[in-house]
C-alpha cells in the first residue's frame, strides 16, 4: 500500500478543532501563528501531539508538506529553546537576536513548529515576545499552545496576525490521546509547578549527564559565577550540548569549547569524561586565550605541512604552528578587504581571493616558474571580469568556483569547466594523488567529486548531499590516504576518509567558518571565537 497512513483520530470531541488546525496547516494565506488556548485539562498539547503525528507514515505526501517539529517549552528558557528551534530548522543561532537574524535571512527548510506549554516554559513572556519576532517573518509556520487569558497569550494574539484555536474554559476535560506520542520534552525535571532538582554546575560529570534545559537554566541564573570556566564554554558551544547523546559527546563539546583560563582541573576531567567519544582534542583557542594568543576571529583556513595560514575579518593572514598553535608572523602582504579564500601553491606562493572575487598573489621566497607567473596573471585577469566565489591549486592549474555553480580549472593547456551545483560554489578543494581530483562544495547541499582533463562530465551522483549548504571544504592526502572535511550551515563537521568511506562527525556549536585537514587526518576548525584541532579516534559515527 502507498500513500500517506493516518494516525490515530484525535481525542472525542476534538474533531472540529483538529480539522480546524489541518486547514491552517494547509492553507497558504493563513497567518504564519496559530495560537492553541483554553483553560486546564482541554486536551491541548493531546491535539498538537495528535497533528505532529497525523500523515506522517511513508508516501509522496509526506514528502511534499512540510515537516512538523514537535517541542515541548515546559522548563525551557528563551536561549535554550533558541538552540532548540535552531537544532530543528538546521541553522546555527547563539543567541535569540541571532536565530531571528538568520530566519530572516536565510532559506530554512519547509517546516511547522508545534510547540506545547508556553505557559510552563521558565520565561513565558520573553519567549512570546521571540515567537512573535519569528512570526512576523513569514517564513516558518508557529503553532502554540498557550493559556488562555495569560500576558504571553495576550502578546502573541495582538495585532490580530494569529488564528485562535479555542478550546473552551467550561467543557468537561479532554482525555489525552494515548496513541499519539508525546512532545519531545527538555527533561522529566521541566514540569510546571515544579522546580528543578539543583544540580552541581561546579562537576563537569554532573553537568553532562544532566539535563541540558537545566544545566543552561542553571548558568543563566549566576552570571557572576564562571564555574571555572566550565559556564563559559557551555554557554559558548550551547547549541551542540543542548541535542539529544551521550555525557562523552557532551564532554567532548565542552572541551573543545575551554579557554586557557579555566580552572586547571576542568581539562584532565572532560578529557577522562571524553574517553568514548569518536575525536580527541589536541589543542583549543579561546577568546581571551593567553598562551598562545587566541589568533582572533577565523574566516578561512589554509594548511602547508605542519604550518597554518589563519585569515579573519580584517583581511590579514596570520601563521600558525599546526601542531599546538603558536603563532608564526604573518603573510608579507594580502588584498586590503576581506580574504575569501586562500590557496597555498608547491613553490611557496599563497593565492588568495578577496571578498569581491578578485585574485591576488602573495609570492614566496623561491623564484615562480615564468609558466606560473603568466597563468596567475591570466586568471587575475580573467576574474577581475567574471568574480570568482573559491579557489584551488593543484598542479600547474588553477582551479576556481563561480556563483552560477560551475567550476573551472585554468591550466597550461587550457581551461577545463563543469556545472556541477545548482546555486553558488561555496569552497573547491584539490589534492596531489595519483590521479588528482577537485571537490567541490554548493549551496544546494552537494559535494561532488571531478578530475579536470579527464572526466567529460562530473560523476552523475555527489560524493555527499546534504539538506544544507556547504560552507567550505577541504582535502588532502595523507598516510591513510585522501581524507576530506566538510562544514555544513547547520554546524556539522564531517570528515571523511575517501578510500574507506569512514566518517567522523562533530558539533562544536557556533557556526564554523573553515576546516583544513592536518597532515595526519585530522582536522582544524575555524570559528568566530574558537580555533580548534581535533583527532579521529575509535570507530567511525
Amino acid at each position: 500500500m502507498t500513500g500517506p497512513v493516518r494516525a490515530e483520530r484525535p481525542a472525542p470531541g476534538r474533531e472540529a478543532e483538529a480539522a480546524a488546525l489541518l486547514g491552517w496547516l494547509t492553507d497558504p494565506d493563513a497567518p504564519r501563528l496559530c495560537l492553541v488556548t483554553g483553560g486546564p485539562g482541554r486536551g491541548k498539547s493531546a491535539l498538537l501531539a495528535w497533528l505532529a503525528a497525523h500523515g506522517t507514515r511513508s508516501g509522496a505526501a509526506r514528502r511534499r508538506r512540510a515537516a512538523r517539529e514537535l517541542v515541548s517549552l515546559a522548563g525551557q528558557s528563551v536561549l535554550g529553546t533558541a538552540w532548540t528551534i535552531a537544532n530543528r530548522l538546521g541553522v546555527v543561532a547563539r543567541t535569540p537576536g541571532e536565530l531571528v537574524q538568520v530566519l530572516a535571512t536565510t532559506d530554512v527548510r519547509r517546516a511547522a513548529l508545534l510547540l506545547t506549554d508556553l505557559h510552563a516554559a521558565d520565561e513565558p513572556d520573553a519567549l512570546a515576545e521571540l515567537l512573535a519576532e519569528m512570526a512576523a517573518l513569514g517564513r516558518v509556520r508557529l503553532l502554540v499552545e498557550t493559556a488562555a487569558g495569560s500576558s504571553a497569550h495576550t502578546r502573541l494574539a495582538a495585532g490580530g496576525r494569529a488564528t485562535v484555536v479555542d478550546l473552551g474554559e467550561d467543557d468537561p476535560p479532554t482525555l489525552s490521546d494515548p496513541a499519539a506520542p508525546p512532545a519531545v520534552s527538555p527533561g522529566p525535571a521541566a514540569v510546571a509547578g515544579r522546580r528543578p532538582p539543583r544540580i552541581d554546575a561546579d562537576d563537569p560529570r554532573a553537568v553532562c549527564a544532566a539535563d541540558p534545559a537545566q544545566v543552561t537554566r542553571a548558568y543563566l541564573a549566576e552570571p557572576d559565577d564562571d564555574r571555572g570556566g566550565l559556564r563559559s564554554a557551555w554557554l559558548r558551544a550551547g547549541q551542540s550540548l543542548s541535542r539529544d547523546q551521550a555525557p562523552s559527546g557532551r564532554a567532548l563539546v565542552l572541551l573543545a569549547a575551554l579557554g586557557d583560563g579555566a580552572d586547571p582541573r576542568l581539562r584532565p576531567a572532560l578529557t577522562e569524561l571524553a574517553g568514548r567519544a569518536a575525536w580527541r582534542v589536541r589543542w583549543t583557542r579561546v577568546r581571551g586565550d593567553v598562551t598562545p594568543p587566541w589568533p582572533g576571529p577565523v574566516t578561512v583556513l589554509g594548511a602547508v605541512g605542519e604550518r597554518l595560514l589563519v585569515a579573519g575579518p580584517a583581511g590579514a593572514v596570520r601563521l600558525l604552528d599546526a601542531r599546538d598553535a603558536h603563532p608564526g608572523g604573518r603573510l608579507d602582504a594580502g588584498p586590503a578587504s576581506r580574504v575569501k579564500a586562500l590557496a597555498p601553491a608547491a613553490d611557496g606562493t599563497v593565492l588568495l581571493l578577496d571578498e569581491r572575487g578578485r585574485l591576488h598573489t602573495v609570492r614566496g621566497k623561491a623564484p615562480r616558474p615564468p609558466y606560473l607567473e603568466r597563468l596567475t596573471q591570466a586568471v587575475t585577469a580573467t576574474l577581475t571580469r567574471h568574480p570568482g566565489t573559491a579557489l584551488a591549486v593543484i598542479g600547474g592549474s588553477v582551479v576556481v568556483g563561480d556563483r552560477l555553480g560551475s567550476v573551472h580549472a585554468f591550466g597550461l593547456t587550457g581551461i577545463h569547466q563543469a556545472a556541477l551545483h545548482s546555486g553558488r560554489v561555496a569552497a573547491v578543494t584539490a589534492v596531489e594523488t595519483e590521479t588528482p581530483f577537485v571537490c567541490s562544495g554548493g549551496t544546494d547541499g552537494t559535494v561532488r567529486l571531478w578530475t579536470p582533463g579527464k572526466d567529460a562530465a562530473p560523476h552523475p551522483a555527489p560524493l555527499v548531499e546534504r539538506a544544507a549548504p556547504v560552507v567550505t571544504l577541504h582535502a588532502a592526502e595523507t598516510p591513510r590516504g585522501p581524507v576530506l572535511a566538510v562544514a555544513w550551515a547547520d554546524g556539522l563537521v564531517e570528515l571523511r576518509h575517501l578510500d574507506t568511506g569512514a566518517l567522523h562527525r562533530f558539533r562544536p556549536g557556533p557556526p564554523v567558518r573553515a576546516v583544513v585537514v592536518t597532515p595526519d587526518g585530522g582536522v582544524v576548525v575555524g570559528m568566530d571565537e574558537t580555533l580548534v584541532r581535533l583527532e579521529p579516534h575509535g570507530g567511525a559515527r
